[in-house]
C-alpha cells in the first residue's frame, strides 16, 4: 500500500512564492482570489474549463430511494447538486506515468514582475 502525501494550499503558496520571487502575501491573495472565483462560478452553475488540467461542472442529482444496509429500511435521498471534475490530458498523462517526462508541454515558470 502506498503512502499518500498531502499538499496544502499553504505549501503551494510557499512553492509559488519561492519559484517566482513574488511575496508570499501577494501569492496568497491571488490564489485565494482564484479559488473564490472558482467557487462563485460553480455556485452560479457555470462550467469551468482549464485546458490540459480539467473541467469542473455542476451536476444535478435526482432524488432517489436508497436502502440502509444494516436495517434494510428504505430511505429517501433528496435531489442535490454536486461538482464533477473531469481530468484533462496533461494531468492524466502525468498521473498515469508518474516521474516520467511527459510528451505534453511542461508548464512554463511564471516570471516575477
Amino acid at each position: 500500500m502506498s503512502q499518500t502525501n498531502t499538499t496544502t494550499k499553504k505549501d503551494l503558496i510557499e512553492r509559488i512564492a519561492s519559484k517566482t520571487g513574488v511575496k508570499r502575501h501577494d501569492v496568497k491573495s491571488v490564489v485565494q482570489g482564484f479559488l473564490d472565483e472558482v467557487i462563485a462560478e460553480l455556485g452560479r452553475g457555470h462550467r469551468l474549463e482549464f485546458r490540459d488540467f480539467g473541467v469542473f461542472e455542476v451536476r444535478d442529482r435526482a432524488a432517489r430511494t436508497a436502502q440502509n444496509p444494516k436495517t434494510l429500511e428504505q430511505v429517501r435521498v433528496p435531489a442535490r447538486r454536486s461538482v464533477r471534475f473531469k481530468v484533462g490530458r496533461l494531468m492524466r498523462d502525468r498521473i498515469e506515468t508518474p516521474g516520467a517526462s511527459s510528451s505534453a508541454r511542461a508548464p512554463e515558470p511564471v516570471a516575477a514582475r
